[in-house]
This record gives structure tokens, sequence and C-alpha cells, in this order.
């Protein structure tokens, strides 16, 4: 099975992932941690969708997705997870990160990036400042046994 989580910097996405992941004894990869796969990108790329196609009826795998253009890589089956945040809690949770006040520039791509993936398909929407991740987490397994 594939669970492919995504959304913006700072929404939750990796917590939500490693409860799913206890739930279900997944992998997790995020972002482009496929390129160990191989050398070259794009033959690691290629790799990594052909682990992610024979996952989709073999081993668990959550893919934590930040970029857009990675959801490409999720192959048809996958379970797909929508994160979102209000935009000021991605703004202290990201301050946070950095350990101190947002700079400017970092503040107007946040700003920029907000929203991106609101209108992406998906199979569950989690707001994080809304959502227990427990009862998502209860959801998802429900969704999987049926």
């Amino acid at each position: 099975m594939v669970i492919g989580i995504f959304g913006e910097s700072c929404v939750g996405k990796t917590t939500l992932a490693e409860k799913v992941s206890k739930a279900i004894n997944a992998r997790i990869y995020t972002g482009k941690d496929y390129l160990r796969l191989a050398k070259n990108e794009n033959m690691a790329e290629k790799m990594f969708e052909t682990l992610l196609q024979e996952a989709v009826v073999g081993d668990s795998i959550i893919y934590v997705i930040s970029e857009k253009e990675h959801l490409k890589l999720l192959p048809e089956g996958a379970i797909r997870i929508l994160v979102t945040a209000d935009l000021d809690l991605i703004k202290d949770r990201f301050a946070a990160r950095i350990h101190g006040k947002l700079p400017a520039p970092i503040e107007k791509m946040l700003e920029k990036k907000h929203g991106c993936f609101d209108e992406e398909k998906h199979d569950f929407h989690v707001n994080s400042q809304e959502d227990d991740n427990s009862d998502i987490v209860d959801q998802i397994m429900a969704f999987i046994h049926n």
C-alpha cells in the first residue's frame, strides 16, 4: 500500500506520517529521499516510481510530499492525504523551526505557496489545527480495511 501525505511546509505531514507508520508498519520516504536509490537523479526517480508501483499491492510505503512536482510520483491506487493549516500557524511553526523570527523573504515565500495543494485530488483532508490526528489515523485504517 502507498500513502501520499502532502501539503505545504509546517502543516504536520511528518507527524501524521509517523502516526500512520506505527499503525501499519510502513517505511517513510520524504521529499527527495529516493535519491539514495541511485547515483543518477533520473535513474533514482524511475527506481522510486517502480518501488511505489510495486508497493501498491505489497509493502507499505508512506511518501511525504512538500513539492507539487513530486505528486506525479504517486501511483494509481495510492491513498492521498492532503494536510493543511492556517497561514499564521504555518508561519509560527516555521519560525520555531528556525529558532527565531521569520525572515521577510521566507515569510513572502510561505504566503506565495499557501494554498498551492488545496485543489489536488485527495482521499482525506486533515486540517492540522482542527483535526485530532489519532481520529484521522482511525479513519485511514478503516478506509484501508474496507
